[in-house]
């Protein structure tokens, strides 16, 4: 069991008030305890708005809306007149729940002008937990045409880090007196003086977690050698017999595990693809043979099809005739799948872009998390061989054990002992790439649960490629994707995460969900279904992204329609023919599963959606990135107030586990605290349980200017990113000088300055 992290005692309290939060004998009640920020949900009320809502005489002001109905006491109290400087201000109690503002139990509230003035008081954006990948043009900033970049979140700056003198890796991992050749000579630009890196070209050890380094300790020896921040306690100098003294490393032999060629291997770390199978996939020299017949029988079925949508009324029942006579059978069908399940005793954690890596998941499912998903890959990368996106398919030892399963679930053909936990998630715009995509993933990876089809991204560089939730305007498309992955795939199962729909006012998840469970007109006579085996909706439009409260009662009449999917089924199998197993979704009765996903932050939420919207299970994002022990309250159907030193302690779990993921070196000691960072950006939100006034907690609530009931807690609910960056060195020691973190919702960067 891991030991408590240490608490600094010396951390100023970055959200102290000036002045003692005890309220004196003599002060009122209403000075000591200043009341909940208020705000008028009226205020950025449009005129179109209004005219839609109350009529013209509203939005012309000759009526006010208030006087066509009954007002409620709050409503009242919010819209008062303060024109009338003899009437008395109305008393409001401090305790009184305003929407979009979580109710602080009031000897925890301060002013918020004494608030940090370096802090992040910009307006959230959550598109960062669904995804923001890859290129600046999602700014839709106008101006000059800039230089194409490379490389994820353009639009963001992280710095650089790296030694001041870069170690050639002939002499890293090995003893001072016997380095590897180096294939390039006297003409390699890296150092071959191991003692000047030592001196000069090297930070110092870090002292955190007693000086050992994370990875040795479960791999026997560490695979960053002499550039390891915590090198002192794997190497040593010894005296030779000529008497010259050698610097070594020092392996435990009992814990090393044979390699198997590949240099990417690490204990306790599956689904990585060999560098050969990486560059055979660049060099277009891996063949996808059932990809290409399958595209290639799609191609002349939709130009088939294509004759009838084109044909006249008078003669469409004879073209619909001639194309049956001209059909041609897929050139295979689909294998038959692994069986899955989805239940109550499985909470699922969202497919989280950044913030969904392996040491967050790690740590989730050791919380509870029964389901885990990769972060998003785009299946265009993954077929040409980017290092990368097959790196998102890495999964943690953890993630490959089989889920909770309750016995008295009725599932054909289950075997809980055959499933696991991870599950991939693509994008793709392109029915053929989609296909590859899915042939080689599931070559290569061979601990997959299922792959997922994104189609419910609403970034602007996605959408507008025809990927994530663009697809919800293009059925046909989307079925073919579905239906050909499902061919192509072997025993894994194919599943889809959508959205209500593209626009707000124009929901569409029903006709999706339909078309995904049955397929179109013209193909569920023919071919039979997609075979899709789950579908994930998320509560929201593409057009809200996440201004809106998930619509759960949206969610719930979907959930009617997947119910009557069996009935329905059994309708199709009775008047025309028995269906053959491999087209249909999951099991031998065709049960395809149905997941909600929206806003579920706390086991009150979890259960109401199980029970009363009716679906399978619920996956959980944000509620997870702010307090990852959602999925431990669910287990034990109760609120868990998490003391700071808890949290703490979850924050050190997470950098040893990245340390074990990225390397214990400048880089990978960089990347962990960079993503250390961006999980801190959610975490700071957490109000305590203790804390609170109003349960259960909401998700869309932001808390007002706080302190809390200790220094820690009170810097970790700081919003103000340089706190964080206080956070991280507690464990990872100064950032290097070249390290910058830009918060999503500030212009500007920190950047550590050079001493002098």
């Amino acid at each position: 069991m891991a030991e408590e992290p240490s608490i600094p005692t010396d951390i100023p309290n970055p959200l102290a008030p000036e002045q003692s939060l005890k309220r004196p004998a003599e002060a009122p009640l209403e000075k000591a305890h200043p009341p909940q920020p208020i705000f008028d949900e009226d205020s950025a009320t449009t005129k179109a708005e209004k005219v839609e809502r109350h009529g013209p005489e509203v939005a012309n002001g000759n009526i006010a809306a208030e006087d066509l109905f009954e007002e409620s006491p709050a409503k009242r109290l919010k819209t008062a007149p303060a024109s009338n400087e003899d009437t008395e201000a109305p008393k409001t109690d401090a305790r009184e729940k305003v929407k979009g503002i979580a109710l602080v139990k009031p000897e925890y509230l301060i002013d918020s002008f004494v608030r940090s003035a370096k802090s992040n008081d910009n307006q959230i954006d959550d598109d960062a937990a669904e995804g923001r990948p890859r290129d600046a043009r999602d700014n839709n900033a106008g101006g000059k045409k800039k230089r194409k970049e490379k490389g994820q979140n353009k639009n963001r700056e992280f710095g650089s880090w790296s030694d001041t003198i870069k170690l050639c890796n002939t002499v890293a991992n090995y003893s001072e007196f016997s380095p590897k050749e180096c294939q390039f000579g006297a003409k390699c630009r890296m150092s071959h003086d191991l003692r000047e890196y030592l001196r000069e070209g090297k930070s110092e050890d870090l002292t955190t977690f007693n000086g050992k380094c994370p990875v040795w300790e479960v791999n026997g020896k560490c695979h960053a050698g002499w550039k390891c921040r915590f090198v002192g306690s794997h190497s040593k100098e010894v005296e030779r017999e000529d008497g010259r003294k050698e610097l070594v490393l020092i392996e435990n032999e009992n814990l090393i595990e044979p390699q198997d060629g590949n240099d990417e291997n690490r204990k306790g770390i599956f689904n990585i693809i060999s560098t050969k199978d990486k560059l055979d996939l660049s060099r277009k020299r891996t063949v996808t043979e059932k990809a290409d017949q399958y595209t290639k029988w799609m191609e002349a079925d939709a130009a088939q099809m294509q004759k009838v949508y084109q044909a006249r009324k008078e003669n469409l029942a004879d073209q619909r005739e001639e194309n049956r006579a001209q059909y041609i059978e897929p050139p295979f069908l689909p294998s038959e799948k692994r069986r899955i399940y989805f239940g109550p005793e499985t909470p699922v954690l969202a497919p989280l872009t950044t913030q969904g890596n392996l040491p967050f998941r790690r740590m989730c499912v050791e919380l509870g998390a029964q389901l885990t998903y990769s972060e998003m890959a785009m299946t265009l990368p993954l077929i040409q061989g980017q290092k990368s996106e097959w790196a998102l398919m890495k999964a943690h030892e953890s993630e490959i054990s089989p889920p909770k399963y309750n016995p008295t679930s009725i599932v054909q053909n289950y075997d809980n002992s055959k499933d696991l936990k991870f599950g991939a998630q693509v994008s793709a715009n392109k029915a053929w790439a989609a296909l590859k995509a899915a042939e080689v993933m599931q070559r290569y990876i061979p601990h997959l649960r299922l792959i997922d089809l994104n189609c419910g991204c609403p970034i602007d560089l996605v959408y507008k490629s025809g990927a994530g939730s663009a697809l919800l305007d293009s059925l046909s498309k989307l079925e073919k994707m579905v239906r050909g992955m499902n061919a192509v795939s072997g025993e894994v199962p194919i599943t889809a995460k959508i959205r209500m729909g593209t626009m707000t006012a124009k929901p569409t998840a029903q006709k999706t969900i339909e078309r995904l469970a049955f397929g179109g007109i013209e193909t569920a006579d023919r071919i039979g279904a997609p075979g899709c085996a789950a579908i994930t909706l998320h509560g929201r439009s593409r057009q809200q992204r996440y201004t809106k409260n998930a619509d759960w009662s949206y969610i719930a009449e979907c959930s009617a329609l997947i119910a009557s999917y069996n009935k329905k089924k059994d309708e199709i199998t009775d008047t025309v023919r028995e269906p053959d197993a491999r087209t249909l979704s999951n099991s031998a009765d065709g049960k395809l599963y149905f997941i909600g996903n929206g806003d579920c932050y706390s086991h009150v939420q979890y259960l109401d959606s199980v029970q009363n919207a009716g679906v399978d299970s619920v996956m959980i994002a944000r509620g997870a990135l702010i307090k990852p022990w959602l999925f431990e309250e669910i287990e034990k159907g109760q609120y868990l107030d998490k003391s700071a030193s808890e949290r703490l302690g979850y924050v050190e779990k997470f950098v040893r586990y990245g340390l074990e993921t990225w390397g214990s070196d400048e880089v990978g000691v960089g990347t962990t605290r960079r993503f250390l960072l961006e999980w801190l950006s959610f975490a700071c939100r957490y109000v305590p349980v203790g804390i609170l006034d109003h349960l259960p907690p909401n998700l869309q609530d932001r808390p007002p200017a706080y302190r809390g009931r200790n220094e820690m807690e009170t810097l970790l609910a700081s919003d103000n990113y340089l706190d964080w960056i206080k956070i991280s060195e507690m464990y990872l020691g100064p950032a290097n000088k070249d390290f910058r973190f830009q918060p999503k919702h500030k212009s500007n960067s920190y950047e550590i300055e050079a001493e002098g």
